[in-house]
């Protein structure tokens, strides 16, 4: 049994082309090092000494940095292409972030904020171009999973290694390695990965529907909808989450950090091989996409049942597995809906949709927790989770009554 699973799970990769693993290699180094955002919420109010209020307006600066470097990573990779616009972006945000560990002002950090934000943002809809450039179409979702399980094995480690760099050399010493694993991964990417352009294929969304502006496709207006609000939901886990285990439930930083590493740890585990499942079954990617909402629902809504430590885990799980079963199958949502010469902006309008959710998903749940509690954001936020889940069933409606291409 063991061995028929450790099977399946090594054919889970296969055919995966070597630039997909190079990729996959320098995502996890700039991952790793990734763990200043874990921790931002704690050191803006515990190191700084910013109020919940002012750590909410920091994040609409970074939603709205983030929504202009998406934009902006759009333009300049159809333009110019995605391996400049990846270079330069973490080139430039690897030492952006290391000089923000000297700026203690608020006003100051905001503006720090939604500079460093605009860089490093354009590096998002440049690495989904890259795919489609790196990866044969059919591999494409497993790619993105890779990808991504490179981000969350990242992620497994940083958390937790950003505990214990707090633990002894303090708050700067996240930034720090921050910036240089920012640095040291797309250094590795300039040695190891040739450049190379989007092939021009055949694209059945390449009709008259789509010829005009994307803001007519009315299936991915809709479809970014859900991606706000998926991310809106999403989001909380990074920013309000980290406070509500310190102030309710009394978790230190190392322990925060192993609760946030179960999120990765699990990713890393079962993701590939359940897309890899259900790519190879008759399940409809979107309704599978669909009930994924639910989890995010019930893992916000099950934490005011109990005051039980176990009941965090829970919560992580479900959102984690409703994670799973969720981005990879957007990420691909949006890049099969992309006509050809249109992929940047398609994308960029996807990675703007988490962006626009940035700006106010953390400053609602301050907002929120400081005029009423914890328990009032985690009901706002299960509530819509299950609008995104109506607007998901609507979005297959509506595809089903699109012209059908030849």
């Amino acid at each position: 049994m063991i061995k028929k699973t450790a099977i399946k799970y090594q054919n889970s990769f296969k055919g995966l082309s070597k630039e997909v693993w190079w990729l996959a290699l320098i995502t996890f180094i700039n991952r790793a090092g990734t763990m200043v955002l874990p921790f931002l919420s704690l050191y803006l109010t515990e190191d700084l000494k910013f109020s919940l209020a002012q750590v909410g307006t920091i994040m609409v600066f970074f939603g709205v940095g983030s929504v202009i470097g998406s934009w902006l990573g759009g333009k300049l990779t159809d333009k110019v292409g995605f391996y400049p616009v990846m270079f330069w972006s973490l080139l430039t945000t690897g030492f952006l972030f290391i000089g923000l560990q000297y700026i203690t002002s608020f006003w100051g950090f905001a503006a720090a904020m939604f500079f460093t934000m605009v860089i490093a943002d354009t590096f998002r809809p440049a690495i989904f171009v890259s795919l489609k450039a790196y990866s044969k179409p059919e591999n494409q979702t497993r790619s993105l999973t890779l990808i991504r399980l490179a981000i969350n094995l990242g992620f497994s480690f940083g958390p937790f290694l950003g505990g214990l760099i707090i633990a002894t050399l303090y708050y700067p010493g996240l930034f720090w390695v921050d910036g240089i694993t920012c640095i040291s991964a797309i250094l590795l990417m300039r040695i190891v990965l040739k450049e190379k352009k989007v092939t021009s294929k055949n694209n059945k969304n390449s009709d008259e529907i789509f010829s005009t502006s994307i803001f007519k496709d009315k299936s991915y207006m809709i479809f970014l909808a859900i991606i706000f609000l998926m991310g809106f939901v999403f989001i909380q886990l990074f920013t309000t989450m980290p406070l509500y285990y310190k102030a309710s439930h009394g978790l230190n930083e190392v322990e925060i950090g192993l609760l946030m590493a179960v999120n990765g740890l699990l990713i890393f585990i079962l993701e590939m091989p359940l897309i890899h499942h259900i790519e190879n079954s008759t399940l409809n990617k979107l309704k599978v996409i669909t009930w994924s909402l639910v989890l995010f629902a019930l893992s916000f809504y099950i934490l005011n049942l109990s005051n039980w430590g176990g009941i965090l885990i829970i919560s992580m799980v479900l959102i984690t597995i409703g994670e799973m079963l969720a981005f990879p199958f957007t990420n691909n949502f949006a890049m099969n809906r992309a006509p050809i010469g249109k992929e940047g902006k398609y994308l960029a309008m996807y990675t703007m949709a988490f962006s626009m959710a940035h700006i106010f998903s953390a400053k609602t749940g301050m907002e929120i927790i400081e005029r009423f509690s914890f328990e009032a954001n985690w009901y706002v936020m299960g509530s819509l989770g299950l609008l995104a889940f109506l607007l998901m069933i609507w979005l297959q409606k509506t595809l089903q009554n699109e012209p059908k291409t030849n």
